[in-house]
């Protein structure tokens, strides 16, 4: 007599499950297309379900096929959402660009100056940061109420970069703002009489340079951004 394992068909929905789950979980780990397998592991894992609930009341052979294409969807899912968290915190690392990790001696200001969180706010003139990959930049001096050609006021800020890092590293002019003190952050403007001023670069390891930024209006902190997509500030210096 024949078992009724062998004259019961396998399961469709348990074979589709399972070559849906594989499909899925080959491109989980891949950027951008692993949105899309996610949602290609949902419907595997419901048709593996579907398919288990069928082989379980008899109706269909293949119980363990059922189990294991549940089982792959499930292993899909997983790695979709590691991955997707992975990449985002390498996105984000990449937007924000390297942060401090320590200051000069003399930066910190206030009784709460020590909190690693107010590193990036409490530097003051004269004073230097270095960022994650070894940068170390100043915030030399400020010299307000210039004249531009047209009348208008400009503030001069001197900056420093030292790189102590064992790669060339980038500088940018565009890595800063300055800030008022009704909040509102400006790009870098022109001044008609501007010297010295700081141009984008490369700067080979144990570099230093040194350039002049100018802004309009009068300014009460600068702002260094170690990447122009960055949404806060790497460090702040408060000029008054």
């Amino acid at each position: 007599m024949e078992n009724a394992s062998d004259t019961q068909r396998r399961s469709g929905l348990a074979v589709a499950g399972l070559i849906v789950g594989i499909v899925a979980l080959l491109t989980s780990l891949m950027p951008i297309i692993n949105n899309i397998s996610f949602f290609i592991a949902l419907v595997g894992a419901v048709l593996a379900v579907a398919g288990l609930v069928g082989c379980l009341r008899g109706k269909r052979a293949g119980k363990g096929l059922a189990i294991a294409a549940v089982a792959v969807n499930v292993v899909a899912v997983v790695a979709v959402l590691a991955s997707q968290s992975m990449y985002g915190a390498a996105i984000d690392d990449a937007m924000n660009g390297p942060q401090a990790v320590d200051v000069s001696s003399d930066a910190k200001q206030g009784d709460d100056a020590g909190k690693p969180e107010d590193t990036a706010k409490v530097l003051s003139v004269g004073s230097s940061v270095e960022l994650e990959n070894g940068m170390v930049v100043a915030v030399d001096s400020v010299t307000p109420g210039l004249s531009n050609y047209d009348g208008s006021v400009i503030t001069c800020v001197r900056v420093t970069y030292t790189n102590k890092g064992g790669e060339t590293l980038s500088f940018n002019p565009y890595d800063w703002k300055g800030e008022s003190a009704s909040g509102v952050r400006s790009d870098i403007a022109y001044y008609s009489e501007a010297s010295e001023e700081l141009n984008s670069g490369d700067l080979a390891a144990g570099g230093t340079v040194s350039g002049n930024l100018y802004f309009k209006g009068d300014l009460t902190a600068a702002l260094y951004f170690s990447n122009m997509l960055a949404d806060e500030p790497a460090a702040t210096w408060q000029l008054a």
